[in-house]
């Protein structure tokens, strides 16, 4: 049965408006309340779960697919990184995970403030990656420039990578890590040794996004790509403690404490 849109009064014949796109009036009752909750705060609509089960399934086809127009069913990617960014870092701090990895690193360094400044990093590490993504993109559209895709398309690629990295760190490392908590040589171990295995992630994830690339060329471009990011990431825990040095000096507390 046809009826006037509420919004701007063209005539409705299915469920959303033509024109503007509204939904067709429906009176509110305990399902809508339910819809808006899962979409408006838990974010477990369709697109979220639907997002998360393909990049786990298949990250790379997944982000082509988004790419190359297949995006009524997704999460947005950016937004989608965002979220998954957010859950780690709590239950990263949730878990208790930050005060193990303060003590274990201060123990090995012998430097209580490096500590902190890595344990800091670690801690919102998917935030800061996320931070990076337009900065990263403009260095992975150069590393890919002949197979296609333009520095626009490099965010949305990247912001799928992030998401399954976050994923992987969330489901199969917080839980090793909590589990050795009270092991600090453990602990370090899983710590450390996850690291290595960022790159093989990668490899999948662009191998899927190019399957017609060999694995030589995909790992030979996965190498410079994290080369670079391995030398950024170590210039930016250099770059936090020595502004965590400078402001628990006393000289400079003294310069910035004097009256100008």
């Amino acid at each position: 049965m046809a009826s006037n849109c509420l919004n701007c009064q063209t005539p409705i014949t299915e469920n959303f408006c033509g024109n503007c796109g509204q939904k067709k009036y429906k009176r509110i009752d305990r399902k809508y309340i339910i819809d808006e909750v899962q979409y408006s705060v838990l974010h477990t609509n369709k697109g979220f779960l639907y997002s998360v089960k393909n990049i786990l399934k298949n990250p790379g086809k997944t982000a082509r697919n988004f790419i190359e127009g297949n995006r009524v069913n997704h999460y947005k990617p950016i937004l989608l990184a965002f979220v998954l960014s957010g859950i780690s870092a709590l239950l990263y701090n949730i878990g208790g995970l930050n005060e193990v990895l303060i003590e274990a690193s201060s123990k090995i360094d012998g430097a209580p403030d490096m500590s902190k400044t890595l344990s800091f990093m670690t801690s919102y590490n998917s935030f800061l990656m996320l931070l990076f993504i337009p900065f990263f993109a403009v260095f992975t559209s150069i590393i890919f420039r002949k197979w296609g895709q333009n520095y626009y398309e490099h965010i949305v690629m990247n912001a799928f990578g992030l998401s399954l990295y976050t994923l992987i760190i969330i489901i199969a490392l917080y839980p090793i890590l909590y589990i050795l908590r009270g092991n600090i040589s453990a602990f370090i171990l899983v710590f450390s040794a996850s690291n290595l295995i960022v790159p093989f992630i990668f490899v999948w994830f662009y191998k899927g996004f190019y399957p017609d690339q060999s694995i030589g060329k995909i790992i030979l471009k996965v190498l410079l790509i994290f080369g670079f990011a391995f030398l950024v990431y170590v210039g930016l825990i250099i770059a936090l403690d020595l502004i965590r040095g400078m402001i628990k000096s006393p000289e400079a507390m003294k310069v910035l404490q004097q009256p100008k």
